[in-house]
């Protein structure tokens, strides 16, 4: 298994650079990639900052991304979760946030109202 940068996955899902979309689309094709939590938050802000993607392309493309059969995400369920939860309004890094203290008793945040459709019990200020 490889671990990948940000850039990689940058280069197969907006084909900016023909060469490395050509290279990066034969690499995922033969190798069994790894992607770190960091990398899939990361990824989401270059699409939508950068390129200037609208937050339900970008999660269309990180769903198409993630279905490919190669890809192994460092949690798969917490990627899940965090995709699910953006794609019913809440902003990707806040999901990510979440979906990663599924464990704990609360989410605390001064910014209850951005999490209150996702888990209105869960979410509190301190």
């Amino acid at each position: 298994m490889l671990a990948i940068d940000t850039n990689i996955i940058v280069r197969l899902l907006t084909n900016d650079d023909p060469d490395q979309a050509a290279r990066a689309k034969k690499f995922f094709g033969e190798a069994e990639v790894f992607v770190a939590t960091t990398v899939l938050l990361e990824t989401e802000w270059v699409l939508r900052g950068a390129y200037g993607f609208e937050k339900r392309d970008v999660l269309a493309a990180l769903r198409a991304f993630a279905g490919l059969a190669t890809v192994h995400f460092e949690d798969p369920a917490r990627a899940e979760a965090a995709l699910t939860l953006a794609e019913g309004g809440l902003d990707f890094a806040d999901a990510l946030h979440l979906a990663a203290a599924g464990g704990c008793d609360a989410f605390i945040t001064f910014d209850k109202k951005a999490f209150a459709k996702a888990a209105p019990a869960a979410v509190r200020e301190p």
